[in-house]
């Protein structure tokens, strides 16, 4: 029997440790600073085989940061323990070209709903704002995840295909977001949790100013599309050429869209972006996916019907772990392997994620896990996956 999802074991917990790294004391800036693994000096990972922490949870009220790991992100290492089960699931990789189609009805049908309330029903201001939240919210959440798809190269085979399917996406959103996204969505595959590496992590502000009030919360929901955008620039990255050329393609589609929906037309999208990022149930996969629920895990998956509307977002655990599987195969990947993913904690309501994250007080900004970058490195070189020999398969360069 599947464990009951996590919004049904919430408990009080202990405090949890001061920021300060309980791994590798010496100074670690890179895995070339690392020591040669070897046989004398790799050992199992102890989390095998679900690869769930031994921290537990940041409690708000009484710890003051994040839970932090002593280990390296856990996804990696799990897919390596499903594999050594089910190879069969590399059968599962490649990419679902129906994501170009559903791109284009999806953009085309948003354009023209900005078109109808932009030049047809002038009048109709409070019917615009209903669409706009329920119609257009939910094509700007499907949008977001047509962009995640292309990120991992999974809308079709030619990397440049991806990126054009990323921008036709970014049309109804009138902001760009669509290279920078993948960029930054990249990091966090490849740095989940590492303190500044990983820009999915809320800044430290975030934590202090929102706190565990409720109604600080539901702000916080409601601006949720400024601090995404926030989090990215505090980095203080460069922009790519990508980045740029994704700024002036905007730029171009916001103009038309102005020219031929009119300024109501355009005020449409901007609030179908505003709204369906912030608080709409197509939005809660952001909360559902990494905040803390339980003790020692820090990816959850949804299993709810929104994974019908929104292209299976909620399968979260099976994406981190098998990264190369499009969205349509991440439901075979649960079946092929129930006996890691069913035991792992889960969400059956998106709903329920946001009601609980906004009056629960031991859910807030500062419910996540992290984890200092030596230890993560630590972690990839000397903590294998058993039966894989001396040194860990997963010390990818991509993956440090």
């Amino acid at each position: 029997m599947a464990p009951p999802p996590p919004t049904a074991v919430l408990t009080e917990t202990v405090s949890t440790p001061a920021p300060v790294s309980p791994g590798y004391t010496k100074p670690v800036n890179s895995i070339a600073d690392l020591p040669k693994a070897t046989v004398e000096n790799v050992q199992d990972d102890p989390r095998h085989p679900l690869y769930l922490g031994d921290w537990e949870r940041s409690v708000p009220g009484k710890d003051t940061y994040f839970a932090i790991d002593d280990l390296d992100e856990p996804h990696i290492k799990r897919k390596n323990a499903i594999l050594q089960k089910h190879p069969e699931i590399k059968e599962l990789y490649g990419c679902d070209k129906n994501t170009i189609w559903i791109t284009m009805l999806a953009a085309a049908s948003q354009v023209a709903l900005a078109y109808l309330f932009g030049r047809v029903l002038t009048d109709y201001t409070w019917t615009m704002v209903l669409v706009a939240y329920v119609v257009g919210g939910s094509f700007t959440s499907l949008y977001g995840v047509i962009i995640h798809e292309t990120c991992h190269s999974l809308a079709h085979t030619n990397h440049f295909v991806n990126r054009l399917v990323g921008l036709c996406a970014n049309i109804g959103i009138v902001f760009p977001i669509a290279m920078s996204f993948r960029r930054h969505h990249l990091e966090h595959h490849t740095y989940q949790g590492v303190i500044g590496k990983d820009p999915d992590l809320p800044l430290d502000w975030e934590v202090k100013i929102i706190g565990n009030h409720p109604f600080l919360k539901i702000i916080w929901v409601f601006f949720y599309p400024l601090m995404y955008v926030v989090r990215g620039a505090a980095q203080g990255k460069r922009l790519t050429p990508w980045e740029i050329t994704n700024i002036f393609f905007t730029l171009c589609t916001d103009t038309l869209i102005w020219f031929y929906c009119g300024p109501r037309g355009f005020i449409y999208l901007f609030m179908s972006l505003w709204l369906g990022y912030g608080f709409h149930i197509g939005a809660v996969h952001f909360i559902q996916e990494h905040y803390t629920f339980t003790d020692g895990q820090e990816t959850y998956s949804y299993y709810g019907s929104g994974n019908k509307l929104f292209m299976n977002i909620g399968y979260h655990n099976e994406h981190h772990d098998f990264v190369k599987i499009p969205w349509s195969g991440l439901p075979a990947v649960r079946d092929t392997a129930p006996e890691f993913y069913n035991t792992l904690s889960y969400h059956t309501s998106w709903v329920m994620v946001l009601w609980m994250f906004i009056t629960d007080t031991i859910l807030a900004p500062q419910s996540r896990a992290v984890r200092f970058y030596r230890d993560h490195l630590v972690g990839r070189r000397f903590f294998k996956v058993p039966g894989f020999g001396a040194t860990s398969p997963t010390l990818s360069k991509k993956a440090q």
